[in-house]
């Protein structure tokens, strides 16, 4: 029997307990790391490991219970049901050390994920704003077109087609607060829908940790599929089939790699033969300093099998809430049905001014701007880490993105102990293993949108000293 010391803390800030509870305890048996036959703690002594109701501990074994995991007879322990072990192929060693997101610093220096605010074109916006807000006219107020208005579709169309190579119609467009409200409107449309099986996803490995959240909060079956310098090897892939893949194939995060096209293509054939749909978040490929940015996976679908995300949280600012995904005709009424059911509507004089900022270029001007901007503030940060945090980083390229990953040279180093004590010092970096479902490689992760060019080496010294004072230096 699993010792009740060896449970994960539940953490209660994130809710939902009996899911918690039961994630725990399915995850371990589908990686091996609870055998056919084994003996599980009793209620009570789970419930009060984890300092949980008993009832809370109970409602998730019954829930095992009911989907196959686990079995018992009257008088007589729960046991693991008898399964191949391990389910998914590899036994993926689950850290109990992972961050939880109140642990992640925020507004400190090279904070990745998050664009200069500063330079947003305030005065411009607010006057398409001001100009539309007055000018709603009656029928705009309404609760029709819960997908987003037509002008902004077609905007936005015109723009990723020519800018991304997406194919599509306005139709298919869906206007959301955020891509993780796309993603959450996807998985509540395909996953579980008909049968367990559905319930897996496949995703980069590492990979974006708000979408690891997003399908854990689904009750997905994560399988974590290994990215190398060509991106998502699904020829690695240990586990069963998928419903739905998640990848980054213009810049993989947090790697910031390419797809090559040899995976790109077997990636498509592979879910149109398995009916799986292929999300392609392009949060931030409009930044690539050193060539055109590579045309978009959905530009080569011809089996409608992707869904295409984007975002104006990194190209204008996050404060924007306007996201949105172009997804298979198929899929157009069943997301839009569940729009509806969930709320994720974006203001419709908010859309109304996006649409005219992109018709007027006044957002291809801001774009061609900020590209400049960031790609003089990524050259610095390469420049300024390698000078000074070389002896202990091996950093990325910085070919393109917001971020900028770099991982340790030696390999057995802490880096969320080192993530820890560098953002002491004023930093908001993430440690890499947190973004790693499966095994890890430690490295650091940076942001540069933020970090002005004659700063970068000054902030890179300060780095290195606390790289040099603390365990990663013995």
């Amino acid at each position: 029997m699993v010792s009740v010391v060896q449970w994960a803390d539940i953490d209660r800030a994130a809710g939902d307990l009996e899911g918690q509870v039961y994630r725990v305890v399915r995850d371990r048996i589908l990686h091996g790391q609870m055998a056919a036959g084994q003996r599980l703690p009793s209620t009570r002594a789970l419930a009060n490991a984890l300092s949980v109701a008993r009832s809370t501990v109970v409602s998730a074994y019954d829930r095992l219970k009911a989907e196959g995991y686990l079995q018992s007879t009257t008088g007589a322990a729960t046991r693991v049901s008898a399964f191949p072990s391990p389910l998914l192929g590899q036994s993926v060693t689950l850290r109990s050390k992972l961050p939880q997101a109140t642990e992640f610093a925020t507004g400190g220096l090279f904070e990745p994920g998050v664009p200069d605010v500063e330079a947003f074109p305030h005065a411009a916006w607010a006057r398409y704003l001001g100009a539309r807000g007055r000018s709603l006219r009656v029928h705009d107020l309404g609760y029709g077109a819960h997908g987003g208005i037509r002008e902004l579709r077609e905007a936005i169309l015109d723009h990723i087609a020519t800018t991304r190579g997406v194919i599509a119609r306005p139709e298919q467009v869906v206007i959301v607060p955020t891509t993780g409200a796309a993603i959450n409107l996807l998985t509540s449309v395909l996953l579980w829908a008909d049968h367990p099986n559905d319930g897996v996803a496949w995703i980069e490995d590492p990979g974006y940790a708000t979408a690891h959240a997003l399908f854990r909060m689904a009750s997905a079956m994560m399988v974590p599929v290994p990215c190398d310098a060509e991106g998502i090897d699904i020829g690695r892939a240990v586990g069963p089939p998928p419903r739905l893949i998640y990848v980054t194939p213009s810049h993989q995060y947090p790697t910031g790699v390419t797809m090559s096209l040899s995976r790109r293509l077997a990636l498509l054939e592979f879910a149109r033969t398995r009916g799986a749909i292929v999300i392609e978040d392009d949060y931030d490929s409009e930044f690539q300093y050193e060539s055109r940015p590579i045309a978009a996976l959905q530009g080569i679908d011809r089996g409608e099998v992707v869904a295409y995300l984007g975002t104006f949280s990194k190209t204008l600012a996050p404060g924007l809430r306007v996201a949105y995904a172009v997804v298979p005709s198929r899929l157009v009424a069943s997301v839009e049905a569940a729009q509806r059911l969930r709320g994720a509507i974006v203001p419709v004089h908010i859309q109304a001014a996006l649409a005219d900022f992109i018709r007027e270029g006044r957002f291809r001007a801001h774009l061609r701007r900020m590209n400049g901007v960031y790609a003089e503030r990524m050259a610095a940060s390469v420049a300024a880490l390698n000078s000074h945090c070389g002896e202990w980083l091996c950093v990325g390229a910085g070919t393109g993105g917001l971020q900028l990953a770099s991982w340790f040279r030696d390999e057995t180093v802490d880096d969320l102990a080192a993530m820890r004590s560098v953002n002491a010092h004023g930093f908001a970096l993430r440690a890499m293993s947190s973004l790693h479902l499966g095994p890890a490689r430690p490295g650091l992760l940076f942001g540069i949108a933020r970090m002005d060019a004659e700063g970068a080496d000054a902030a890179a010294a300060r780095i290195a000293n606390a790289l040099a004072t603390s365990s990663v230096s013995g």
